[in-house]
């Protein structure tokens, strides 16, 4: 894995996701603060979504956008073969 599959590349990622979801804009229209969850599209709860509830399209998904599951791995036997498995064999599980 290398360029954007990279766990240095995916931690960044997160992070502007983040900073994304965390931003606010002034809207003089409605004369009121506007964010994330007043333009997304939340489909499983549209009348108040959190900042939660909106869909993201992202590689980061498949670990929750969460980097805690990013970072997990766990030790792996087949039969006399051991080893680790990592944020790597879970993408490629899911994909």
């Amino acid at each position: 894995f290398s360029g954007v599959l990279a766990e240095d590349v995916l931690l960044v990622l997160l992070e502007l996701q983040d900073r994304l979801a965390a931003t606010t804009a002034w809207a003089a229209g409605s004369g009121r603060n506007v964010s994330l969850q007043d333009v997304c599209s939340a489909p499983l709860t549209p009348a108040e979504p959190r900042v939660g509830d909106c869909a993201v399209s992202s590689v980061t998904q498949y670990f929750q956008n969460n980097r805690s599951r990013l970072a997990l791995s766990a030790p792996q036997e087949d039969g006399k073969d051991k080893g680790t498995v990592d944020w790597h064999d879970h993408l490629i599980y899911c994909v």
